[in-house]
């Protein structure tokens, strides 16, 4: 895949050196030091425990009934806004979905923009995306004493670029997913030293995944990891799952299909990242496998659906945690992973990562080695399920809600579309909760078989989807939840509805606050030990993307992208009206018309709304 570097591509590689182990170094310390600061949000998870969380307490439970918006900016696009944008250094740099323009906007006057940069790309592109024309967001790159900070971003045609953080100027450009075959990117880049991690997505259209590292400087591929295939594809390490023999180790990544399906198999992984600079090691999760219609890949489907730790030198993977074998209701594993450092039921202080999934369970593991620690329902209404068994990892099925060729299987719970989906969540290590934007969405499921063809959608399954029992099916709302969640003990301090979804994911800070945004449009805070509503503003389009906050000359923003879309906003995007259209997302969401329309762009809001524009000379002509 190296086959299109660009001439601006090789004549930056020629010129520049290999990586060395100490700039990689202190490419990393640098990230590690930046995410700790207020004035900046470096990477779309805010650090590398991807937790979402500011220590910054100036806008609080006490005071946010003054949030008023204090500036905004269109990014000229309608369609789905996800992810969040990044601070540094007093710039903040914006991405939009197709045809993924990113700007670069000065905090000191944001009514200018200092730069941006419209990629050229194939219009095909937008015909073999799954589910609106998304993007989650950018990547940043310190610099070294050889190459100034860097901008990452993917393109849904499948490229990933590079651009110079100072002039927008694009560095390099790499083609990571070929659209001929249905794979598009979709995915926010993540930097580690000093690679550039990419995913993949297609699975809807039988594309195989992988996980691919690029040299931030040039560009060149340092390794590829695949979620199918053999052994040497996976880039699985001698010990693979040495501690948890259990879960399988070698040869299954073919074993465990039928003949060349693997070749097919999906397994992409659209979603987040987190890192562990301790361990060196990368979390991630791949994604459903290909097609939906279960009766067409006989076998578990490794490695499908999986949590792997992998190593970010080699991208040897260390563990794998296979989480719905032989996943029969596209239950695409790739959520965001969110670290953190507890002490266990057993008293046992461990490194874990907790999981929620879109099948309705949230996992915490072992972050060193894979351990299974706790899997517990989202929601008390997951019917597939009856319990993981902790000590095999299984799920146990219940098989009333099973799906099959010649049956409808009816009133699974969750729907496709998960309890969880691509929202970023947050985790308070104070108060060691974890805050999930959640979906409350069942369906009906009814497969048919359908040939292989490169490009075309690959599913082979029609859906209904509607609320879930806590919902209101005759009026089609009450679609969501957003929950306060301890992995320990398993317990919800408090749970919320909501009439649509809290789609994007959630926000924590110290100032005891859990910030997130609506599908039908709002922004909400609510106190993050009670769930109580203490302050909410009407945007100008639905939100599916996650707030962030930053410091800004002593003045502490809140900042949050809007623009419906994504799947659950096909419907109304595409105006659809046929309700399996979208693959079951148009009845789902047949409401939120009523309540949204499209837009794109962000909104800032500080205290009382304070900001740049106080001052009434910024942003004039006299200027």
């Amino acid at each position: 895949m190296n086959r299109l570097l660009s001439s601006v591509s090789i004549m930056t590689v020629a010129a520049l050196a290999p990586m060395s182990t100490s700039s990689s170094a202190v490419a990393n310390e640098r990230l590690v030091e930046m995410s700790q600061a207020n004035t900046n949000w470096v990477m779309p998870g805010k650090n590398y425990n991807s937790n979402n969380f500011s220590e910054m307490d100036q806008i609080n439970a006490e005071n946010v009934k003054q949030l008023k918006p204090a500036w905004s900016f269109s990014t000229g696009v309608l369609h789905g806004h996800e992810g969040t944008p990044l601070v540094v250094d007093g710039v903040m740099y914006l991405h939009s979905p197709f045809p993924n323009t990113t700007f670069a906007l000065d905090l000191d006057d944001p009514s200018r923009i200092l730069w941006q940069n419209k990629p050229q790309q194939d219009p095909a592109a937008r015909s073999v995306a799954c589910c609106d024309v998304v993007n989650r967001g950018l990547a940043y790159w310190p610099g070294d004493g050889e190459r100034g900070p860097l901008i990452l971003r993917t393109q849904l045609d499948g490229n990933v670029a590079a651009l110079d953080a100072e002039t927008g100027e694009t560095v390099w450009m790499m083609e990571n997913s070929d659209i001929m075959v249905g794979s598009t990117l979709t995915i926010a880049p993540y930097v580690v030293k000093d690679l550039v991690i990419v995913g993949s997505s297609g699975a809807e259209l039988g594309v195989r995944g992988y996980v691919t590292a690029y040299n931030v400087k040039t560009g060149e591929q340092a390794w590829r990891a695949f979620a199918t295939g053999p052994d040497e594809d996976l880039l699985l390490a001698d010990d693979f799952n040495i501690q948890n023999e259990h879960y399988g180790q070698k040869n299954l990544g073919l074993e465990t299909w039928e003949g060349d399906a693997w070749k097919i198999g999906g397994g992409t992984n659209w979603g987040w990242y987190a890192y562990d600079n301790v361990e060196d090691l990368i979390y991630f999760g791949t994604g459903n496998p290909a097609p939906w219609n279960e009766t067409m890949r006989p076998g578990d489907n490794k490695w499908t659906m999986t949590i792997f730790g992998r190593d970010s030198d080699t991208g040897e993977a260390k563990f794998g945690y296979q989480k719905t074998p032989h996943d029969e209701w596209d239950y695409a594993g790739v959520n965001v992973m969110m670290l953190s450092e507890q002490t266990d039921a057993n008293g046992e202080q461990r490194k874990l990562l907790t999981h929620p999934d879109r099948n309705g369970i949230v996992y915490t593991l072992d972050r060193t080695n894979g351990d299974l620690v706790s899997a517990n329902k989202i929601d008390d209404t997951v019917n597939w399920v009856t319990q993981v068994n902790l000590d095999s990892g299984l799920p146990v099925r219940d098989p009333e809600f099973g799906t099959r060729m010649d049956h409808k299987a009816t009133d699974i719970c969750p729907s496709a579309m998960g309890y969880h989906n691509q929202g970023h969540d947050s985790y308070d290590p104070d108060r060691q909760l974890f805050f999930m934007g959640i979906n409350h969405i069942c369906m009906d499921w009814e497969p048919f078989m359908l040939p292989y063809r490169a490009g075309q959608f690959f599913v082979g399954a029609t859906l209904n989807m509607y609320p879930g029992p806590k919902g209101d099916r005759q009026n089609a709302v009450g679609l969501g939840q957003v929950k306060a969640y301890n992995a320990i003990t398993g317990d919800f301090k408090w749970e919320v509805m909501e009439r649509f979804a809290a789609w994007g994911g959630t926000m924590a800070t110290a100032g005891d606050l859990v910030f997130y945004g609506t599908i039908d449009g709002f922004i909400k805070a609510r106190h993050s030990d009670t769930g109580e509503l203490l302050w909410k503003f009407k945007l100008p389009s639905g939100v599916i993307g996650h707030p962030m906050t930053y410091e800004h000359e002593g003045k502490q923003y809140v900042a949050i992208y809007y623009g419906v879309g994504g799947w659950p906003g096909v419907g109304l995007v595409f105006d659809l009206q046929d309700p399996t259209a979208g693959l079951g997302a148009v009845g789902a969401f047949k409401e939120l018309a009523n309540h949204t329309q499209m837009g794109g762009g962000i909104m800032v809001f500080s205290l009382n709304g304070e900001g740049p524009f106080d001052d009434l000379s910024v942003g004039e002509y006299a200027n």
